[in-house]
């Protein structure tokens, strides 16, 4: 096994998706000419997701819009002018959020977020990849029973 997943505990991806800068043409390629089984979350219209099962390989897919992945990063609506924009979102769940979260910060990562508890009952740390992508590791409970 990868040391570096061993080391942080990964368990699974718990999710995947492109961030977007226009919802509306995502939504298009993504629903009408894909054909994927995206609905909006919630009261959220432009955070189109499946649920758990719908796609198969990806627990969780989602199109996030850039303003909401700067709001759940920075607490504001624009990305910050000094980091590369991010083009997709990977998240790995992991066995304890914590010692991942101290294990990402031993190896000296820049975390945007630190083991942050979100509205919904998740745990999730976020940092940008060499590549640029918005990288979380988070225990998400419900996933764990899929």
């Amino acid at each position: 096994m990868n040391q570096g997943l061993s080391e942080l505990g990964v368990l699974f991806v718990a999710g995947f998706g492109p961030i977007t800068r226009d919802s509306e043409n995502s939504r298009t390629l993504y629903v009408e000419t894909l054909g994927l089984p995206l609905k909006p979350y919630g009261d959220n219209k432009d955070y189109l997701s499946t649920e758990d099962g719908e796609l198969k390989g990806c627990r969780h897919f989602a199109l996030w819009p850039l303003m909401q992945a700067a709001q759940s990063c920075f607490d504001r609506d624009e990305w910050p002018t000094d980091l590369p924009i991010p083009q997709a979102w990977v998240e790995f769940d992991v066995e304890n959020i914590s010692i991942a979260t101290e294990r990402l910060l031993a190896r000296g990562h820049h975390l945007l977020i630190s083991n942050r508890q979100e509205p919904w009952g998740q745990r999730v740390t976020r940092f940008l990849s060499p590549e640029g992508l918005l990288v979380a590791v988070s225990e998400t409970p419900w996933l764990r029973n899929s």
